[in-house]
This record gives structure tokens, C-alpha cells and sequence, in this order.
């Protein structure tokens, strides 16, 4: 071998070793749009147009997932839906026994996505033809990951139910691998990143759970359940819950770096986390976005009803729905209304941005695109 095939093997087995590394120590992302931190690539319209919507037979509290060109998302008629991401007709449905609020997750060319009927269903992505499915001994309503296995061999896939267990399978026969059990419901989507798996629940407890072999490595005790999902970001846990606060949680030591309290309201939104601040919904009524480092509060900005739905930032805004029928875009830097798009039907789903798109469920049934210049 000649110096020159020699640097370009040695520079490809370096890209392959840091690309093992990344997807070692968090969840893949086959998926496109914002990353884990909910933080989204590209530009987004201040003056976002209808691009299509789809209407559903139920209303729409799921979050989205868009991939190889299509859009994934579950309605509470009991389906998923795959649509054509610049159209939006639809290519196929598959019906479940049960709500579908559970966001869809790709990987390898299968859809993992839970429903209320307790089952994980494996889903072809091309087709919508079950592949396989696991039945757990309640409702599935977060959202899975899917991880490789730490002997690189294959994958696993990790999700929550509300039989209180915390799920590991393997992908290429839904075969469990692991299960831990906690006190409550499990209603989150397990955030996954240095060798653990971090997930809240309704017994009031942050488990921070071994990804290997599913065993307790440590626990946080909160003042109440925990409602939604934990954005993870290094070592740093960010997330809302029912005692009315946001914390920010360092997962290697179980301890609390800060509180955020400014109210008596719970929080059920999943933050969004960028370098200096996070932003998040809450039931107040309010989105607030709060100083990474030290937990004092930057902004806020009042809308008309309850902020369950969870934010994405893109292009220097926040863009979250609300209870009050209202998408609003908001100055990530000064917490000004850029704009409010109106839906007119409560917006609990939250929005994910591609290629300058946003996709959104809402109440009256319908999936939304906007974009545009």
C-alpha cells in the first residue's frame, strides 16, 4: 500500500471510530430535523404560509417525525399515518387498538412507535406492513430510541409504558433485552447518552438507569411526577414537572445544579436547549426561556391558554403551540412575538422544522405544513 492509500485508510477508519464513538453515547438520529436538544437546522419563514394539511379522524396530540421523505404521525383515531412530505397525501396508514400520541422514531428503514393499546409496533417505513410487535401491560405514550448494541453487533430500541417499566428490545425481533422497573407510570421518551438512560416518572423519581444491562445506577427524589420528556445535553438533564419547577440535574452525580420556580403551575412541555438558554411551555400560560448556567429567567411571554406543547429553535426563534389555537414564533434573543400563526384548534403536539417546513398536529384533527420565504 503506497503513503497516499495508506492516509486516506487512516483517515476513514478515523471518521469510522468517531461516528461509533457519537452513536455509542446517544440515540441515533435517523431522523430529520432538530437534534436531541430540539434545535433545528436551516431557516425558518417569520411569516410562515399554509404549505397543505391532512385530515386525520381523530385529534392530533402526536408529534411528528420526518424522514426519507415523508412525514410520520400518530392521531388519536388510532392510526399512523405516512405522508408525502412536500404534498402531504397520503402513502399508507396502519391501524393500532388504541390513541396514538407516542412521536414515531426510523431507524434502518423500520418505525418504532408506541400506542395506548400497550404495544410496541415495528413498523416497515416504506409500506407500513407490521414487522413485529411487543406488548407491554399498558399504554405506550412516549417515544422510543434506538441505540446500538454496546458489543456493536446489532440494536436496541429503549421505550417507557404506563406499567411502570422502562423497555429494552432488540430491533431485529422485538426480543427483550432488559427491563426496569419504577413505581408509576412512565409517560416520557427516555433520553439516552453516556452509557445511561435517564427517564422521570409519575412515582416522583428521575432514574438514571445502566444502558448495558438495565440496572439502577442512581435516582433523584422530586416533589411530584414527572409528566414529559428529559432533554439531555452532555451530562446535564433539563425538565419541567408537576411540582411547578424546571431543574437542571447533573446525571454523572444525581445532584440539582438549579431550580427554576416562578409560579404555582406545573410544566409538562419538553425543554429545548441551546448553548446559553433553554426554553420551555408551561401551564401557566407563559413559555419561558431560562439562562442555561445558573437557572434565572431571560424571559417570558405570555399566550392565551396552557403550553404543553414542547418548543424547537430554529433560525433565532422558539417556536412552540399552545392551548389557545396559536403556533407562535418568538425571538429566542429578546423573547419578542415574531409572529403567531392561527390554527384555531388547541396545538399540544409539538412542531418539528426541515428543509425550511414545520410539521404540526392539532385538535381539530388535521396535520399542518407551513414554510414558505
Amino acid at each position: 500500500m503506497n503513503l497516499r492509500n495508506l492516509s486516506k485508510t487512516l483517515i476513514s477508519s478515523l471518521c469510522l471510530l468517531l461516528l461509533l464513538l457519537a452513536t455509542a453515547s446517544s440515540s441515533l438520529s435517523a431522523q430529520v430535523g432538530q437534534n436531541a436538544q430540539r434545535i433545528a437546522a436551516g431557516t425558518f419563514s417569520n411569516r410562515p404560509k399554509l404549505l397543505w394539511k391532512f385530515k386525520t379522524k381523530g385529534v392530533v396530540n402526536a408529534t411528528a417525525l420526518i424522514a426519507e421523505g415523508k412525514v410520520f404521525i400518530g392521531s388519536n383515531d388510532y392510526r399512523i399515518y405516512a405522508l408525502d412530505f412536500v404534498t402531504g397525501k397520503k402513502i399508507w396508514e396502519f391501524k393500532t387498538q388504541g390513541v396514538v400520541e407516542a412521536r414515531p422514531f426510523l431507524h434502518q428503514g423500520t418505525i418504532y412507535v408506541g400506542s395506548e393499546d400497550g404495544n410496541l409496533y415495528a413498523l416497515n417505513a416504506a409500506t407500513g406492513k407490521m414487522r413485529w410487535k411487543f406488548q407491554t401491560d399498558d399504554k405506550v405514550m412516549g417515544g422510543a430510541n434506538v441505540i446500538p448494541e454496546p458489543n456493536g453487533k446489532g440494536f436496541w430500541v429503549v421505550f417507557g409504558s404506563y406499567d411502570s417499566s422502562i423497555y429494552c428490545l432488540n430491533t431485529a425481533n422485538g426480543k427483550k433485552v432488559w427491563q426496569y422497573t419504577t413505581d408509576n407510570y412512565i409517560n416520557g421518551t427516555p433520553a439516552i447518552g453516556n452509557g445511561k438512560v435517564i427517564l422521570g416518572g409519575c412515582d416522583g423519581v428521575l432514574h438514571i438507569v445502566r444502558l448495558t444491562d438495565g440496572k439502577k445506577l442512581n435516582t433523584v427524589a422530586l416533589e411530584s411526577y414527572v409528566p414529559g420528556s428529559v432533554t439531555l445535553d452532555g451530562a446535564l438533564a433539563f425538565f419541567g414537572y408537576y411540582g411547578n419547577e424546571v431543574l437542571c440535574v447533573n446525571t454523572d452525580t444525581a445532584a440539582i445544579v438549579w431550580r427554576y420556580r416562578e409560579r404555582q403551575f406545573p410544566y409538562f412541555s419538553t425543554p429545548a436547549v441551546a448553548p446559553d438558554r433553554i426554553v420551555i411551555g408551561g401551564r401557566d400560560k407563559q413559555i419561558h426561556c431560562i439562562s442555561r448556567k445558573d437557572g434565572r429567567n431571560i424571559w417570558k411571554l405570555r399566550t392565551r391558554g396552557k403550553v404543553d406543547s414542547s418548543p424547537v429553535i430554529c433560525d433565532g426563534k422558539a417556536i412552540i403551540g399552545s392551548e389557545d389555537g396559536r403556533l407562535y414564533l418568538v425571538d429566542l434573543q429578546t423573547g419578542k412575538e415574531v409572529y403567531s400563526y392561527v390554527i384555531g384548534s388547541p396545538v399540544i403536539g409539538s412542531p418539528i422544522i426541515a428543509n425550511g417546513t414545520l410539521i404540526v398536529g392539532a385538535g381539530d384533527g388535521y396535520v399542518y405544513a407551513l414554510g414558505g420565504k
